[in-house]
């Protein structure tokens, strides 16, 4: 079985939240607060998806003991990803 990437999971949860309030199922008030929380959510499960990839990628390539010697992934992602605040 396949993993699901973060993209295609936000994806589904787009296309029901539009689909509940094109029946009117739900107000546009509620569509916005689910996208917003789905949004973040897909945001943190990339972010989770990104620091297993560095993960295996570092351990296949310098073994067990190079992890922790070099930039850790929150670093690179923070450095890489976050905008600086000014």
């Amino acid at each position: 079985m396949s993993k699901q990437t973060a993209v295609e999971w936000l994806a589904e949860k787009y296309n029901y939240v539009t689909w509940m309030r094109n029946r009117d199922e739900i107000s546009a008030g509620t569509a916005d607060e689910w996208r917003k929380r789905y949004l973040d959510q897909a945001k943190e499960m990339e972010k989770e998806q990104m620091e297993d990839v560095w993960h295996d990628s570092r351990v296949e390539d310098f073994g067990d003991d190079y992890i922790g010697k070099q930039t850790s992934f929150n670093d690179y992602y923070n450095e890489t990803y976050k905008t600086k605040e000014k």
